[in-house]
């Protein structure tokens, strides 16, 4: 990770890192590790492991709202452990309670109301909307992987050699990759940044690229020792073709 962000440094010395990432990266040293490298970073506390934190939540008499849904506060703490405070912000989502009774059909059963309760570390300034707004954006990383698994069958071990399915593992990811890379090389940003730091690109699916252009039925013919492929007439299938080609560069 260091090294990634020392490159990264090296390339766009004036940008701004950021890290969102669930409980399984909850530690000292990577809280330590992204603040000495100046990486504002969210991270989810698995704060069953705290019985403070837990007393910090039951005791809480008083929760600021920023939305009918959404109510927090926040504080300076830091483990026994640990050997700096950083800012740990409480949050609890209002939620409809399951009803797990028998439910008499002739009755009318109202909703009952209940909270979920989650714990974020941070050390990025921002108001809590904000953060909260950018650490719920981590929903579009678990989509990307989920993509790499069933588009690009990351999860599949071909082999019982560590080479073999590292290859495997390298070409499935630059596959994926160069889709995303010629989506954006042939059309310009669709979004601005935004609070959940969505992808500017609205990116179609590697499966919807193949599916639309790519596992097409053709022949390649070499008519006056030119190599040509040929499709059947398909004008959405041509205009998409050609949008890639003229982007990558290529006359038709």
């Amino acid at each position: 990770m260091l090294e990634c962000i020392g490159r990264l440094r090296q390339a766009l010395p004036g940008v701004k890192i950021e890290i969102r990432m669930d409980s399984a990266f909850f530690s000292r040293e990577m809280a330590e590790t992204l603040n000495a490298h100046r990486v504002e970073f969210t991270v989810s506390v698995p704060f069953e492991r705290f019985s403070e934190l837990k007393a910090m939540i039951e005791g809480r008499l008083r929760w600021r709202s920023f939305n009918e849904q959404w109510s927090f506060f926040e504080t300076s703490w830091k483990p026994k452990s640990w050997d700096r405070r950083y800012r740990f912000v409480f949050l609890r989502q209002k939620v409809q309670q399951q009803q797990k009774e028998p439910i008499q059909l002739d009755l009318f059963v109202p909703h009952q109301w209940g909270y979920d309760f989650k714990v974020i570390l941070t050390n990025k300034p921002n108001r809590m909307n904000k953060v909260l707004a950018f650490h719920n954006g981590r929903g579009a990383q678990e989509n990307l992987l989920g993509e790499l698994k069933s588009q690009c069958q990351m999860d599949y071990v071909p082999v019982r050699t560590l080479a073999g399915n590292q290859t495997y593992l390298l070409c499935a990811i630059l596959a994926h990759n160069l889709a995303r890379e010629l989506q954006m090389v042939a059309d310009p940003p669709q979004r601005q940044t935004t609070e959940k730091r969505s992808p500017l690109w609205a990116f179609l699916e590697l499966n919807t690229l193949r599916r639309h252009f790519i596992q097409r039925a053709g022949r390649f013919s070499w008519p006056q020792g030119r190599l040509t492929l040929t499709l059947g007439l398909n004008d959405t299938v041509k205009a998409t073709l050609l949008h890639y080609l003229g982007a990558l560069g290529y006359s038709a």
